[in-house]
This record gives C-alpha cells, structure tokens and sequence, in this order.
C-alpha cells in the first residue's frame, strides 16, 4: 500500500484516524491515553505493512525483536569488563542488520527474491538505536511495544524520512495533538499527494515510454526530454512522499524533520547533498562518516572517507552497477569539490552558474540511476551532447499537459518559492490568504483523488528500496 492509492487515502487513513482519536476520548489519564494510542499505531502500522506482503511482516518482526533484544546487551553498564562483552554484541548486530540488507538487495538484483518494501528504511533506524545505546546516547526502550512502533509506525516506514531514535523517544512517551497540528499535517499531505499524483506521475508516463526507446537511436531531443522529467519525477515522487509523511505524522502528534530542502537550487554538489534526502546524508554522517574519522584525520583520509560512503550510499539504493557508479561518482565530484573546485565556486560572484553546473551534474547522474545498465546510461548522455537528430521525434512524446507540468515543476522546485519569499513573508498572516490557502489545498487533494480514482498512472521510485 502506498499513499498515493484510492486504498489508503479513502479507508486506511480515515479509519486509523477515527479510531485512534474516538479510542483516545474514551481514556482520561494522559498515561493510558499514550499507551493505547501506541497500540492502535502499531495495530495499524503492522497492517498496513502486511498489504505489501505477509510474509515479510515476520521478517520486520524479526527485525524489530534482534534490534530492541541485542540492546539491552549493548547498553553501558557498571562492570568495565563488559566492554568486550557489548562490543562483540554490537557487530553481531550490525553484522546481523547488514547482512539481512545485503541478503535482499543482491538477491532481488542476481536472484528471485523479491526486496521486501522498506527494508532499507527500517534497517536503519534499527541499527541507530542500537549504535546510539552502545554509545550510551540514548537509554534503552524496555517496552518492546513503544519500540516496535518506532521502527513500523507507518507514515514514514515505507520511504522514509530515516528517522533517529533520538529523535522521537520523547514523542513515544507523550505528545501534544491539537487541531492546528491537524490542519498543518492535513495541508502537508495535500501537497505531497499533489507533488506525487499530479506532477510526479505524469513525468513518468514520459519518462517510461522514453527508456523503453533504443539508447543509440534517441536523438539529442529525446534525451533531453527524458533527462529534465526524470530529474522532476523522482524529486517530486520522492519529496512528495516526504511531505505526506511529515503531514501524517503531525496528524498523529509526532514532528518528523524534513527530508528535502529545494536541492535543485544548489550551488555545488556538496550543497546539494546538504539538501538531497537529508536523513539519509545525515545518518551515514552520524554512523559512518564521523566514526571514520570524518575529516579529522587529514586530507587523504578524508578523501577515502567520503569514497566508502558514497560507494555505500549508493549501495543502500541497490547491487546494481548503475548505483554504484551513481555513489562513486559524487564521491569523486565531491573529492574535486574538496580539493580545489569547491573555493571556486564559493568565489564565483555569478551565482547562477554554480547553480546550472550542479543541476546538470545531478541530471546527468539521474540518467545513470535509472538506467538499466551502464551501457544504456552512457548512450543517452551520449545522445544528450552528440545525437543531433534520431529516428524519434519528441513531439511524438509531447504535448499541452506534459510541456505545462514541466514549467510548473522547474518553478516549484525552489524557483517560485525564492522569488516569492519576501511577498510572502508579508501576506501569510492576512485572513484572506489563509482561505486561499485552504481553497487550494482542497482543490488539490481534490484533483489527486480524481485522478487516483482515474486509474492514473502511478508508479513508486522508492517503494522497495
């Protein structure tokens, strides 16, 4: 089940929200109240887990009881000589999460395994609980219900944000609803539905129909067109889904933290990556970066460093050679950046052209992503710089809607927002303009249901990552 389907925006979502709210006027003590609004989240997340496949509810169970069972063996304690003792507990762990990862990840690429959905996402933030409590940064959830809701809780198990445990320890424990974070939460998942349903699944009707083309015989058009709207899709697919989970969080009294700060406005790639899918960039800082040293121990150490976690980082997305050469290189671009390129551009007083050579950087390597195979990618970029004309006409994949939604998706990842942000600064504490914002959050949510009950197109990039 996705967010973006009849499914769970017209029965999942309205049915968790009646009974977690009726149930919770039924308890007056704040300590019941949590206990049983825990419950019927775990009820509900774990459901909803099971209409992406039963038989891999065990497998996250399993997941749930090796992670919160293997902490309270790593945790800190009195005794000093039992620091060997939670070391070796602690790579167990790690070595038990990795390979579950890596068991699927390659097998879904070289076998008939089927990735089960959101194994990446759960992984880790299974493993930062654990790491944070050998390190003594958090204490040890000893309710296994409040954890396995942690790990599960549905608004963010699917796509993410990654979500530390630190995080929203707190939120397990006790939270604040009210009707303003509802009506906030509600305006956050109109959005997202409306980046997904209406920008997002049109661009991959687009981008679908161009991949399926001979690479070789694309045209410098075609390329084109299939570059720039796979650049849109997957940003506002993936965005889009992190907007909606962060509204539906709020929705339930949790505050997740964002995932996408307009990353198409970066001015170098290592910009863009403080921008790009921010818990993940976060979590490999935390968890592998700085454990390695970061760059504290001097620049070649530095520069190997970020090689291991790019290399991983593309790794996590999958075994495919695509994603490996995606992660090594950025981590080569970030290495030239590092060494002498990033100054430049800090020094370059013409902003906009930082801008242009970090998006056309990451488009490049957007083709590379979701290519098939190496050959494939490097035939459309080819194409892209060299194939003047091709025996396919872009104007056969053209047309009023796909030409209007693009020009909507350049404006909106970031543009729109930067021209209009004194304007609006100015005007968002009028009345009128929290009508008009209401009118077109409805309007919108209206349109995605629309064309969900449509049968619109409607694929996932991220859905079994």
């Amino acid at each position: 089940m996705v967010f973006s389907s009849i499914l769970f925006v017209m029965i999942f979502l309205p049915v968790t929200l009646a009974v977690y709210y009726l149930c919770g006027t039924l308890v007056k003590n704040e300590e019941s109240r949590r206990r049983v609004h825990n419950s019927i989240l775990l009820f509900f997340s774990l459901l909803f887990y099971a209409f992406g496949g039963p038989i891999y509810l065990l497998l996250m169970v399993s997941v749930i009881l090796i992670n919160w069972g293997g902490a309270f063996l790593c945790a800190p304690k009195d005794d000093s000589k039992s620091v060997m003792s939670r070391r070796f507990w602690l790579i167990l762990i790690i070595c038990l999460n990795v390979g579950n990862l890596l068991f699927f990840k390659i097998g879904d690429r070289y076998g008939d395994i089927i990735l089960p959905i959101g194994i990446s996402f759960y992984t880790f933030q299974a493993l930062s609980y654990v790491i944070d409590v050998y390190h003594g940064n958090v204490s040890v959830r000893r309710n296994l219900r409040d954890f396995a809701l942690y790990i599960s809780f549905f608004p963010q198990l699917i796509a993410g944000p990654i979500v530390q445990y630190k995080d929203v320890s707190a939120m397990l424990d006790g939270r604040h609803e009210s009707v303003d974070r509802f009506a906030v939460g509600i305006k956050r998942f109109s959005y997202g539905l409306a980046k997904k349903v209406i920008i997002a699944n049109s661009m991959a009707e687009l981008v679908d129909k161009i991949w399926k083309l001979d690479a070789s015989h694309m045209g410098a058009a075609v390329a084109w067109l299939g570059a720039i709207c796979y650049t849109l899709q997957i940003y506002y697919d993936f965005s889009g889904y992190s907007d909606m989970a962060i509204g539906l969080g709020k929705m339930f009294g949790f505050d997740f933290k964002e995932n996408f700060n307009y990353p198409y406005r970066a001015e170098s790639i290592k910009d863009f990556w403080r921008r790009w899918h921010m818990s993940l960039s976060t979590w490999f800082k935390d968890y592998v970066y700085i454990p390695l040293g970061g760059s504290r121990k001097g620049e070649t150490r530095t520069y190997v460093n970020l090689i291991i976690v790019f290399f991983l980082t593309g790794l996590w997305h999958g075994a495919n050679y695509t994603f490996l050469f995606w992660g090594l290189a950025y981590a080569l671009i970030l290495c030239i950046e590092k060494l002498f390129l990033g100054k430049l551009l800090q020094k370059n007083p013409i902003k906009i052209l930082n801008r242009i050579y970090s998006f056309l950087i990451v488009m490049l390597l957007w083709v590379v992503f979701r290519s098939d195979n190496l050959s494939q990618a490097f035939s459309i970029i080819r194409q892209m710089f060299v194939g003047v004309t091709g025996e396919y006409s872009a104007l056969s994949y053209i047309s009023i809607k796909p030409v209007v939604l693009i020009i909507v998706g350049i404006l909106l990842a970031g543009n729109l927002q930067e021209w209009l942000k004194n304007t609006y600064s100015r005007v968002k504490e009028h009345v009128w303009f929290g009508y008009a914002d209401m009118l077109l959050q409805m309007i919108l949510l209206i349109a995605s249901i629309i064309l969900l009950l449509n049968g619109s197109y409607n694929p996932f990039i991220y859905y079994q990552f």
